[in-house]
Formats: C-alpha cells, sequence, structure tokens
C-alpha cells in the first residue's frame, strides 16, 4: 500500500511520514476522498475501490443491478461449512450532502489532524465500518460483505428492493450486522430494532381570494391548525424523553416539520397548502391507533384536509438480544472477553437493517466507536484514528465469532 498523500485541499492536516501511518488508515482515508454524496453520489467510484479490495483479498465480487444505476456488490467469503446459514456484513455507499463553509478542513480530502482525528463526510456513517469488514478470518459459516446504495435517501433503489430480488434469497442469511452509531462515552451502543419512519404530507384546501379580503375557510388556516396539532405532540414527546432518565431518543416518537409548500403570489390566497413532517415511531407503539391520532388532527384542522404517506414503514421486528439466543451469545460473549461494555438501545432513525428484519431475519446495528462524539449527517464529521484501529480489532473477533455458531436447532 502506497503512503498516504492529502490532496492540495487538505487544509492543513497532519502528514505521516513514508510507511508510519497503518495501512487500514490509509485506505479509509482514500475510501472517504471518493464523493459518493448526494444528490449524485459517484457509485461508480466506489464499485472500483470494492473490485480493487476484493481483488487484493483474493475473493470473489458479484454485481446485482437491483434498479437502474443502481448496483449492489457482493464479496464472498466461503467458510469451512457453507451449507450454513450466512452471515451478512452490510455496509452503504453513499453519504448525505454537505455545507461545506461550515467544515474547518475539505469533507472530502480526509484530512487528520494532530490529534489523529480523520475528518470527511462519511468517517462515521458508515464509511469505517466497510474498511473494518475486510480485516477478518473467515471460519465456518459463510459470510457475505453487501454494499448498498441509496440508504440515505430511503433505501428504495437499494436494501427495501434487494430483499425481494431472487440473489438476496440465494444468500441464505442467519445473521446480519449493519451500522449503529458512535458513543461519547467508554460504551458501545447496539441496536436490536428501529423506529419506523414516517414521511407524511397534509394537504390543506381552502377559499382562494384578493390578498385585500378577511377570506374565510383559507388554506393557511387549516395548515396552521395542523402544524399546531404535530408540534404540540412533539413537545409531549421532548417532555417524556427528558423527564425519563430509562429512556433514550429511540423510546420516543419524533416529529420535525421539513417542508412547506403554497402560494402563488403575495396578493392571492391560495387554494392549498401542504405541510410535510419526518415521523420515527418505536417499536412500541400501536401503529394503527397513531394513524387515528393523525386523522383526527386533519379533521380537526377543516373541511377536506387530507394526508398521503411518502414513506410508510409498519415492521415492528425486534432482534433477539436474550442469552439463550445464538447469535446474541456469540455477539455479547465475544465483546465481554474484550471488556467491552455494551448499551442496548432502539436506533432512533432508520437503517437498512429494518428491511433485513422485515423478511424476518435477525439484525444488529453496531459501529465500534466509543469515545466519539455522534457527528453523523454534522459538519466537521471526523474518526479518531485509534478508535478506528481499535473497531479492527474489535471486528477480528467478533466477525468468526458469528461465523462460528453452529446449526440452529431444526436444521442447518
Amino acid at each position: 500500500m502506497l503512503p498516504d498523500k492529502d490532496g492540495p485541499n487538505g487544509g492543513g492536516g497532519v502528514q505521516d511520514g513514508p510507511g508510519t501511518e497503518d495501512p487500514s488508515v490509509t485506505l479509509f482515508r482514500e475510501y472517504l476522498r471518493l464523493k459518493t454524496v448526494h444528490p449524485e453520489p459517484d457509485y461508480d467510484a466506489a464499485i472500483r475501490f470494492l473490485e480493487r479490495i476484493a481483488e487484493e483479498l483474493a475473493l470473489p465480487l458479484k454485481k446485482v443491478e437491483v434498479c437502474p444505476g443502481r448496483v449492489v456488490a457482493i464479496i464472498t467469503w466461503v467458510g469451512s461449512r457453507p451449507e450454513l446459514k450466512s452471515v451478512v456484513l452490510n455496509s452503504h455507499t453513499d453519504v448525505v450532502p454537505v455545507y461545506e463553509e461550515h467544515w474547518k478542513h475539505d469533507p472530502f480530502a480526509a484530512v487528520k489532524d494532530e490529534h489523529g482525528n480523520i475528518y470527511g463526510r462519511g468517517s462515521q456513517d458508515m464509511k469505517c465500518v466497510t474498511i473494518h469488514y475486510d480485516q477478518f478470518c473467515n471460519k465456518s459459516h459463510l459470510v457475505f460483505l453487501m454494499f448498498l446504495t441509496d440508504e440515505e435517501v430511503g433505501g428504495h433503489k437499494g436494501m427495501e428492493t434487494f430483499v425481494k430480488h431472487p440473489e438476496f434469497q440465494k444468500l441464505n442469511i442467519g445473521f446480519a450486522l449493519d451500522e449503529g452509531l458512535a458513543n461519547p462515552t467508554n460504551a458501545y451502543t447496539v441496536f436490536y430494532g428501529e423506529k419506523n419512519p414516517w414521511w407524511i404530507t397534509v394537504r390543506c384546501p381552502g377559499s382562494p381570494g384578493h390578498g385585500s379580503r378577511f377570506v374565510e375557510n383559507t388554506a393557511a388556516e387549516k395548515l396552521r391548525r395542523v402544524i399546531n396539532s404535530f408540534l404540540e405532540f412533539r413537545e409531549k414527546e421532548k417532555t417524556r424523553l427528558n423527564t425519563n432518565e430509562c429512556f433514550t431518543l429511540g423510546d420516543v416518537t419524533t416529529v420535525n416539520m421539513t417542508m412547506v409548500k403554497g402560494g402563488v403570489a403575495y396578493n392571492v390566497v391560495p387554494a392549498e397548502m401542504d405541510v410535510s413532517f419526518d415521523l420515527r415511531i418505536p417499536p412500541t407503539v400501536n401503529l394503527q391507533e397513531f394513524e387515528e391520532k393523525i386523522k383526527a388532527w386533519c379533521k380537526e384542522a377543516g373541511e377536506d384536509v387530507t394526508y398521503d404517506f411518502a414513506q410508510k414503514h409498519m415492521d415492528q421486528n425486534f432482534t433477539s438480544t436474550e442469552e439463550s439466543d445464538p447469535w446474541w451469545h456469540a455477539f455479547s460473549s465475544t465483546c465481554k472477553a474484550m471488556n467491552m461494555t455494551l448499551k442496548k438501545e432502539i436506533f432512533p432513525a432508520a437503517t437498512d437493517s429494518r428491511f433485513i428484519r422485515e423478511e424476518g431475519l435477525p439484525a444488529i446495528g453496531f459501529s465500534p466507536m466509543n469515545l466519539t462524539p455522534i457527528l453523523l449527517h454534522d459538519h466537521n464529521e471526523y474518526l479518531n484514528e485509534q478508535v478506528f484501529l481499535r473497531g479492527i480489532q474489535v471486528y477480528e473477533r467478533l466477525v468468526p465469532a458469528l461465523a462460528s455458531v453452529p446449526p440452529l436447532s431444526g436444521g442447518e
């Protein structure tokens, strides 16, 4: 591996001398420089990068086009007993947009500062995990490394489509690992379930008219009532979170108003106004009852107020974290042997894991990033070099343990 060199926009990073940087760190920084950023992620560059990794590991890589221009890359590591249920290590290649003016370094230069902090969009979410995955040794099961597209925009052209594809069925999955979150304490957060994302648009029709008049029954009046209902509920959930020491963000419903549309001119009262919300609902909530609540808010707002969903997930499956479960036991006992403290939570947002669990398969969200502020999607996203390298050590023991789980009762 060639020594790393910062580009011309490195922004004052520290340069290691030849041969002084761990090759895995060099590879990580190289991957961060690939601009797989929305709205136009360079997926071709990511595929070429993964093909090179597979070639260096002497492992086969299969490309499956699940939607036009959307390719799932699958690297296969065959164990001594490939007939057993496989272990899947899942990652996504896309990253969210950046506001470069708010970054201290070029977000695609992978600058490493004097403290060993590596700055880059995707350093936490989730390019670090991709590089972690290629460092282990398999023992028994068949292991698949899967690299998906479009996770950051809902996964509709990625995992959601792929789980229905014949190639997914061929994987014969027993267990899957996917991304988690950083933890600012010494503990490692593990996610065994996640919220259901509902993206909803409420449409408020009303009487149009001239801007100089007190027009009755306007769209704006209905819009205001809708907004008040959603945001009052938001405040109640926020209070529940802040007054219950046992609650985490994954235990309450988050509501955020994200878009408002309507109007054609300053002096024209519009005939319709729309408002959109991003809701993340815990799996402990009765989803049918919650939708009835939304219907009631719309009815209270006024005549003919309707809503529709851009995204509405209804799966409420959990992955077992009982010690009697062989997959969880392999995971937790390996972490315990490394003196790792695990904190079990419901994931507060949404990952590709939800599509895997929806198929009835166990999946754990886990990114080995402790002592690290949560900066995914934030300005100046970074991961410390030593935390990154520690993550490799975790996977070097964790993946073989999972890949050595004996056949479950009832068959292989």
